[in-house]
């Protein structure tokens, strides 16, 4: 009976401290769990220090480590979608490099693929070393999408999943370039099942993601699922017109019985400021909208591969 194939999916971007503590927990795995056939796919990001040589002697020790080497860093998003597109197995696991999510948890994702689950997602029982103030936001945020967005997006979930080669199959069909997988996980449908962990704290190096890179991720997340902030402008927008006509009608009203002196002029300068600035925030949120608008007419590739394995290459896509 032929065995099935498993890839284990590892998006890198300046990993070289994590990459050999990450080759020996996995060595242990595939070594002593040979029911399946292994790809060990990592997708090096763009990074500037070593990692892609460390990936590459990896691959010159064991053929089932291999590797996609991107031109440039593209971010996390667009690695991902590589991974998708060069996975050979009928099912990936997506993990990250800095050994926050433990490879011990893949026989039980495994365990329930066999029972039929088609996306085993793993659910943080805590969010480790991070901060209160960020802790809160990520909370607040994911209640935000949720209750703004007609489809389910999970809280304290993030890339480390079990997903069945239909939903690797239906993942690759999403080629926008602003990208928001956490919620497109949630958007394809299948059978999933929720198990959960402790996520570790990174074995060495510091985390890539900074607050400036959060705040962007979510802004795609929010922008790509809801028009929730269009209508909040247009919703405020009215409301500030409609006690614009009101006081306009005071005001004559006023003048016409009892007459009006020239003053207000604190009045009136506050209005004006408040009005502009609003007008300012809502053409920003429409500027938000047209310039994703915008890079997606352009139909530019998401990643351009520079090597796969040992084959040089410029394959775009």
């Amino acid at each position: 009976m032929t065995k099935k194939k498993v890839t284990v999916l590892i998006p890198c971007y300046n990993e070289q401290e994590s990459l050999p503590y990450l080759k020996r927990e996995i060595d242990k795995l595939i070594n002593s769990y040979d029911l399946y056939n292994w790809e060990i796919l990592f997708v090096n990001d763009g990074s500037s220090d070593a990692t892609i040589d460390i990936i590459k002697s990896f691959r010159k020790e064991d053929k089932r480590y291999c590797y996609i080497d991107l031109s440039r860093n593209f971010g996390k998003e667009a690695a991902m979608l590589a991974g998708f597109d060069y996975a050979k197995g009928d099912c990936m696991i997506i993990m990250d490099a800095d050994m926050q999510h433990p490879p011990a948890l893949i026989p039980e994702m495994l365990k329930h693929w066999e029972e039929g689950f088609e996306d085993v997602y793993a659910k943080r029982k805590s969010r480790g070393k991070e901060s209160w103030l960020r802790k809160k936001l990520s909370l607040q945020y994911y209640r935000l999408l949720q209750k703004t967005t007609r489809v389910e997006i999970l809280q304290n979930v993030g890339d480390f999943r079990l997903l069945d080669r239909k939903c690797i199959d239906a993942l690759r069909l999403f080629r926008e370039s602003n990208r928001y997988t956490k919620g497109m996980f949630c958007l394809i449908g299948f059978k999933k099942k929720e198990i959960l962990f402790e996520q570790q704290d990174r074995v060495a190096g510091s985390s890539s993601w900074n607050f400036k890179s959060l705040v962007g991720l979510a802004v795609d997340g929010i922008t790509s699922f809801t028009s929730l902030p269009l209508r909040f402008a247009t919703f405020v927008g009215l409301l500030v017109s409609l006690g614009a006509f009101g006081y306009m009608c005071f005001i004559i009203a006023k003048t016409l019985i009892w007459g009006e002196s020239i003053q207000g002029f604190p009045t009136l300068i506050t209005v004006i400021l408040f009005s502009v600035g609003l007008q300012f925030l809502f053409l920003g949120i429409i500027g938000e909208y047209l310039g994703r608008i915008f890079y997606e007419t352009k139909n530019r590739p998401v990643y351009i591969i520079k090597s796969y394995n040992e084959e040089e290459n410029n394959k775009q896509l």
